[in-house]
């Protein structure tokens, strides 16, 4: 017995898409009916689903090919398996990663190196490693972990209706659009900072939620019901006053917060959240909290 992925119906004969690993009942467990990414493969010559017939065969050319090697690595089972539709825990891992990264470079290499790699300034806006590095990499355990909490709820539900490669690009995209966000407000402003952190991206992911289903439960600090809207606009308000006034920020002890970046993500999420509004469904309750503080943490340009 298992439960249908798509509609949630009890299913004693379950079929499992080999693609997207998602279990489907009868009525949903064509790739059409279930959204499949892997209908994004749909040229390829094994079709969306293996035809199991060993790869060992030749194709109507006389040799197999290069893109059926591909799709056995990417299929349920193969080595690459996992990363469909796990994007998200992916990134999570990644963050962590670079997490652990950043205090070695710190403690054996030096405070320089660690800018360099870790950070987008206003110093070096050119380094354009740090477009990507700077959205892995956090300020502290609390900032890491708030972020993470968000992403680990929040994240697998979105990407199962954009599918990996999406999410993957909404993520990157949102969460290096923040950071020079902040950059470019900062220098305009005639001052110096340096951002680092997923709070972005984290923030698009929000957004795109909050289009799709704003009036999604969820448990804020595991406790209090509230609407999703409710708490990513309620978030977005103290990213905007905080920004418009620096003093109150740092009276709250977020003085050092990329609030801007915050923003950029939302706006971001708000706008992706509208091109898929109508191409997907979601599910009417998630039991899940916002995590303690929202998305992002105090620190110099932590966002």
């Amino acid at each position: 017995m298992a439960n249908c992925d798509e509609c949630g119906a009890d299913e004693n004969m379950p079929y499992q898409c080999k693609r997207c690993g998602h279990t489907f009942c009868a009525d949903h467990r064509l790739p059409e009916n279930h959204d499949c990414p892997g209908l994004d493969d749909w040229n390829d010559p094994d079709g969306v689903f293996d035809s199991g017939f060993d790869d060992s065969v030749e194709t109507s050319g006389g040799t197999s090919t290069t893109q059926g090697v591909l799709n056995k690595l990417r299929s349920v089972g193969g080595p690459l398996g996992y990363f469909r539709g796990n994007a998200a825990y992916t990134l999570l891992g990644l963050m962590w990663i670079t997490f652990l990264l950043q205090q070695l470079v710190g403690v054996f290499v030096g405070p320089r190196a660690y800018v360099s790699l870790f950070t987008l300034s206003t110093t070096n806006p050119e380094y354009l490693w740090t477009w990507l590095t700077s959205i892995f990499s956090h300020g502290g355990l609390y900032h890491l972990a708030a972020n993470s909490i968000v992403l680990f709820f929040f994240g697998p539900l979105v990407e199962r209706y954009t599918g990996s490669k999406k999410f993957v690009a909404l993520f990157l995209a949102a969460g290096a659009l923040a950071g020079l966000g902040h950059v470019g407000i900062s220098l305009i402003m005639g001052e110096t900072s340096r951002v680092l952190g997923a709070s972005g991206a984290v923030f698009a992911i929000m957004g795109v939620l909050t289009v799709l289903k704003p009036d999604l439960k969820v448990l804020l600090f595991f406790v209090i019901p509230l609407p999703l809207y409710i708490l990513t606009f309620g978030f977005a308000l103290i990213s905007v006053l905080f920004f418009i006034n620096p003093g109150a920020a740092g009276s709250a002890g977020m003085g050092n917060v990329a609030h801007f970046a915050h923003l950029v993500g939302l706006v971001i999420g708000l706008w992706y959240g509208r091109q898929l509004k109508g191409e997907v469904q979601v599910p009417n309750q998630l039991q899940f909290g916002g995590g303690p503080g929202g998305p992002g943490g105090p620190g110099r340009g932590r966002f």
